[in-house]
């Protein structure tokens, strides 16, 4: 193993000798050539001045071979000019490429061709040389100019002459190549590089499009707010789409043909409408709109627009699709125009619902009857007018889509349920007004028009379950606002109206009751028949009433009859002294029973007997009365109470008044078998004795009235 290492370390050591040696021969070398390089300089430096003579040569050269074009420069820019004064713009173009390429040329050759050692060209060479063709630079200007106005009456002269808008395209196509060469051949960073001609890239196709765009503009710019106001906005909206299409006809079916396919000239026009369009109509849903306006805004917008005599136009539906225009407003700026329109219409619609209610208020005070409707029902113009004003919004606004239906029909019912409101404070201050004035008889027709409001309300409760109904049910939630009740201002302005009626029918009844169930009627019977003329009379009004109201005041009627009657029976005007008075009060409050169901015997008719029928409590208090055996006042008492759970004592004690026979310890015993049963009022029972008060009675031995007081 040693002496494999030994043999290893001498083998490398032959191999350094080896190199030293090699390394010593090429330093000699290299000594050598140095040498001889250093006599050869002085040689080079004679030839030095050869290379001058070649350089100078070649600018000469240069020079003279430029003199040519250097000379008519002036001229060809001039006769350039006169072609592009003549619109002879391919011509133009073509000496104005002449003079571009003269130009780069010399500053090319006065810069250094690649491989020369010529230096960089100075500033003041640069200077001299634009100044020389500045002409070149002004050219270019011009032809644009030139250029850019025949773009921009593309539309006209498509239909007169296109040759114009051609040759601009073929001249624009010329340029873009140009631009495209000249970067693919000088783009590089090398110092050997050829620099661009000055104002390259020109990009003249961009700018096509450009002017294209500001011609369509300028459609738009023209168009002033006093053009468009009022009812102009509509014929506004309307030319717009007219002179949209027509020009859209032409792009499509003359200038596309002018241009490479590439362009793609219809969807580009179609994108500047839009811009266009989408910018104007921005402005003018800025103004100060009304409800007319703003529903030619809506419905030029959602619906003429993507119509097929617009947009949707089979030949432009593929162009459409490819450029993905988008919505001419935005959903914000939608939302913001229906709800100014909402707005407007409400601020109408108040307008015009306080009007009519104006107008209402005038007819109560004509000295007529009120109109009648082909069923023979009383009514006025309110209802018909209000109907016809909601049903009309929201048919209007249907036709611009659902959402705006829902929330006019919304704002409807508010305005609705504002107006019931008025209306019920009305008909309370008109019941105040023919209070004041019934000495006068002023008002001769006021029940007659309390009717006619009732029938009214009926009216407009059908309207408003319509509107309801016409919502979407999606609608519902969408309104932060507590959500408007008109039924129930309804409900409200029905029972006030019905209330008045009532007080109307007791106001004619107060001048008989007095002499009710006194010793003269129970002799004559002589305010009964009176009475049932008074209600004779009002019951044949109210059957002017649309249903359900009929019904309801004819209840009332009744029910408004029997409490007065027992009412009276309740005063203690007659109490009787014997079994025949007895009898007799009983008889004649049972002939009076006959003959207010002769009266009402149309109830049963129409359906509208209560479930606690009140006729029915005048044979049984006449029973009563004529029961012979007081001992079964008691059996009698817990039957009554059984059939009429609010009699109280007091009642009761009345009645046993009334009778005149009844000794105290029977009064005892019915009074405290009524105390002791007394059942709970059942569900749906309406009371009837609870509007009954029974008068306090009169001690003899009390103070006089004016020390009690």
């Amino acid at each position: 193993m040693v002496q494999s290492y030994l043999e290893g370390v001498g083998w490398g050591l032959e191999q350094l000798q080896e190199a030293r040696s090699e390394l010593r021969d090429v330093s000699h070398a290299l000594k050598k050539a140095g040498l001889e390089s250093s006599q050869n300089a002085e040689g080079v430096k004679s030839l030095e001045r050869l290379r001058e003579v070649s350089v100078n040569h070649c600018q000469l050269l240069a020079a003279v071979s430029n003199l040519p074009r250097l000379y008519s420069v002036r001229s060809m820019v001039l006769e350039t000019e006169r072609l592009v004064e003549s619109r002879r713009l391919l011509e133009a173009h073509a000496r104005l490429m002449d003079l571009e390429r003269w130009q780069d040329d010399i500053l090319w050759q006065l810069h250094g061709a690649p491989g020369t050692t010529g230096s960089v060209l100075s500033i003041e060479d640069q200077e001299l040389v634009a100044k020389y063709f500045s002409g070149v630079g002004q050219l270019v200007d011009a032809l644009g100019k030139e250029l850019w106005a025949v773009v921009s009456s593309a539309l006209a002269l498509a239909r007169q002459n296109p040759t114009p808008f051609v040759s601009a395209v073929r001249i624009v196509e010329r340029e873009e190549a140009l631009d495209r060469a000249l970067l693919e051949e000088r783009g590089g960073s090398g110092s050997n590089s050829r620099p661009l001609p000055p104002g390259r890239p020109r990009c003249w196709r961009a700018c096509f499009f450009q002017v294209l765009e500001e011609a369509v503009s300028a459609r738009f710019r023209s168009v002033s707010y006093l053009h468009t106001r009022g009812p102009g906005l509509a014929g506004h909206l309307s030319a717009l789409q007219h002179a949209t299409m027509a020009d859209l006809g032409t792009v499509r079916h003359l200038l596309e043909h002018c241009v490479p396919p590439r362009y793609r000239l219809t969807g580009a026009y179609l994108r500047a409408s839009h811009r266009c369009l989408q910018a104007h109509l921005a402005q003018v849903s800025s103004w100060d709109l009304e409800s007319g306006e703003i529903f030619a805004v809506l419905n030029w917008v959602l619906h003429i627009y993507n119509s097929p005599d617009m947009m949707g136009h089979p030949e432009l539906v593929a162009d459409i699709e490819k450029e993905a225009l988008g919505p001419l407003i935005s959903t914000e700026g939608l939302e913001q125009l229906q709800s100014k329109y909402v707005q407007s219409v409400r601020k109408s619609v108040s307008e015009w619902m306080h009007k009519a209610l104006q107008v209402e208020l005038q007819d109560w005070q004509r000295d007529q009857e009120p109109d009648t409707d082909h069923e023979g029902f009383y009514q006025t113009s309110l209802p018909t007018i209000i109907t016809q004003m909601l049903e009309e919004n929201a048919r209007v606004a249907l036709m611009i889509g659902e959402s705006l239906r829902d929330q006019t029909i919304q704002m409807g019912l508010y305005e609705m349920e504002n107006l019931l409101n008025r209306f019920r404070e009305a008909l309370v201050e008109f019941g105040k007004e023919h209070r004041r004035n019934l000495s006068s008889n002023k008002n001769k027709f006021y029940l007659h028009y309390l009717l006619a409001s009732i029938s009214n309300c009926i009216i407009l409760k059908k309207s408003t379950e319509s509107l309801q109904q016409q919502q979407s049910s999606r609608s519902a939630g969408q309104f932060s606002r507590t959500p408007p009740n008109p039924l129930a201002a309804l409900d409200r302005a029905v029972r006030r109206a019905c209330r008045l009626v009532m007080d109307q029918l007791l106001l004619d009844l107060q001048p008989f009751l007095p002499g009710l169930l006194t010793r003269p009627w129970l002799v004559q019977g002589d305010p009964t028949p009176k009475l049932c003329h008074v209600l004779e009379r009002h019951l044949e009004l109210y059957g002017r009433v649309r249903p359900p109201c009929r019904q309801r005041l004819q209840e009332e009627a009744q029910w408004l009859m029997v409490v007065e009657y027992v009412r009276a029976l309740m005063q203690k005007r007659l109490v009787c002294r014997g079994a025949e008075e007895r009898r007799q009060l009983a008889q004649q409050m049972v002939q009076d029973d006959q003959l207010f169901r002769e009266i009402l015997h149309g109830l049963e008719g129409d359906g509208s007997v209560p479930e606690v029928n009140p006729l029915a409590l005048l044979p049984v208090l006449a029973d009563f009365i004529r029961l012979k055996d007081p001992s079964m006042l008691t059996l009698e008492v817990s039957g009554l109470a059984a059939k009429y759970p609010d009699i109280s004592e007091e009642h009761v004690s009345v009645l046993l008044d009334v009778r005149g026979d009844v000794s105290r310890d029977i009064r005892g015993a019915v009074l405290d078998l009524l105390e002791q049963s007394a059942p709970p009022l059942p569900a749906g029972y309406r009371p009837i004795f609870t509007d009954i008060l029974v008068p306090p009675s009169t001690m003899a031995f009390c103070l006089p009235t004016a020390k009690c007081a």
